[in-house]
């Protein structure tokens, strides 16, 4: 029986449309972001997604301590002071859990149900990695810098959420410690006092609530690090590990959505279609729109004119005007190219714990000539079916 991340056991695969009592509860407490927002350069924090994988600490700051240790000529032990009065920097930068769009992989595991909602754009700031780990005297025999955070809990074992990377990836330029998210104080939920922004990667490197880095001589393989694993089956000898974003794009729907099932429906006209696209650490080169389900493709608007550049390692603003003058059932579609020559796909490969969907959005939307007030509507295309409701007897 075999341990999946979030300590689901994998005794049978899910029904897709069926949601069991757990992954509500980590529904609830993992929230996704908002597509509306996708219109903003910079996500608001209560709009960014949240992923906790145990429960928030809580710390006493002034009694918390950064420990750097390991093979290391000069261990440090910091306050949160000591760290902020190192040269300040700043870098905006897209984040995406490893899991966003699992709840749309056949067949789907049981873990935290994410549609397509699992991201955000911050503005971190904190100061630099590599040089707290030159000022610590990093050593030449060392091979990985583990990470370790002060959550605890249980996932297949009980363990402190820990994860490490290579030296030659903790001491590139672009990774930092941050103690500011969108120039307030890291807020409990995203790692106060401290937390570790590794720009490019999946958000499962970006330890939250650091305690203690260590530097060590040999690949850590805990059980954080086995999790996020891309596996064809459990017993997939052949695993790779889950690491940098995959390209991917997500438009915010055009015109208004149907409460229950968030089906969409619009007026005949000009919509400005609008979302983000990013790729990791690799560049969006192109985005294509479609409005027929893919049938035919059009070029997009990256950063048009007008778009603010947030920086390498953050999302590309993409636009596009589509002009419907027929009512009727379309369907909206975008697909993001990287630097690489990687494109979305059109349905990513399976892998059974979930990790990187990077599908092709699909927006199913109903085209009308006007929109009422006090008029009904009956979704044709819903994104969960209506479910039959019971009267209850008193």
């Amino acid at each position: 029986m075999a341990v999946l991340p979030h300590g689901r056991m994998a005794t049978k695969q899910s029904n897709h449309d069926v949601f069991s009592k757990s992954e509500i509860e980590l529904a609830y407490r993992n929230h996704g972001g908002f597509t509306e927002g996708l219109k903003r350069d910079i996500t608001p924090i209560g709009m960014h997604y949240l992923l906790v994988h145990y429960d928030i600490p809580e710390i006493d700051v002034k009694e918390w301590r950064l420990e750097i240790g390991g093979l290391v000529s000069r261990p440090l032990r910091l306050t949160l002071e000591n760290i902020k009065a190192r040269p300040k920097v700043t870098r905006v930068v897209t984040l995406e859990c490893a899991g966003n769009g699992r709840a749309n992989m056949r067949p789907r595991r049981q873990s935290v149900p994410w549609n397509n909602q699992a991201f955000g754009t911050a503005e971190w700031t904190g100061c630099s990695l590599k040089d707290l780990l030159q000022e610590a005297g990093l050593s030449t025999s060392a091979v990985e810098i583990l990470f370790t955070g002060c959550d605890k809990g249980h996932e297949g074992e009980f363990q402190s959420y820990a994860r490490s990377l290579s030296v030659a990836e903790a001491t590139l330029d672009e990774m930092m410690l941050a103690y500011e998210m969108n120039g307030q104080p890291l807020p409990p939920q995203h790692g106060y006092p401290l937390r570790l922004i590794a720009p490019g990667w999946y958000g499962m490197a970006s330890v939250k609530w650091l305690t203690q880095i260590e530097a060590i001589d040999y690949q850590y393989n805990g059980p954080q690090m086995e999790a996020y694993t891309y596996l064809k089956s459990e017993n997939d000898p052949n695993g790779s590990r889950v690491t940098t974003q995959r390209v991917k794009s997500i438009l915010a729907p055009p015109g208004i959505p149907d409460f229950a099932t968030r089906s969409r429906i619009a007026e005949i006209g000009t919509h400005k279609l609008i979302g983000r696209a990013w790729a990791g650490k690799n560049e969006v080169t192109t985005v294509e729109v479609s409005i027929d389900d893919g049938r035919t493709w059009h070029p997009a608007r990256v950063n048009p004119a007008g778009s603010r550049d947030l920086g390498r390692f953050a999302w590309k603003r993409v636009e596009y005007d589509w002009t419907v003058t027929i009512p009727g059932e379309y369907v909206i579609c975008v697909r993001a190219t990287d630097s690489q020559g990687n494109t979305q796909p059109d349905q990513a490969e399976f892998n059974v714990r979930g990790f990187g969907n990077n599908s092709v959005q699909r927006i199913p939307i109903t085209v009308v000539d006007k929109i009422q007030d006090g008029k009904s509507w009956t979704p044709k295309n819903p994104w969960m079916p209506r479910l039959p409701v019971t009267e209850a007897k008193l």
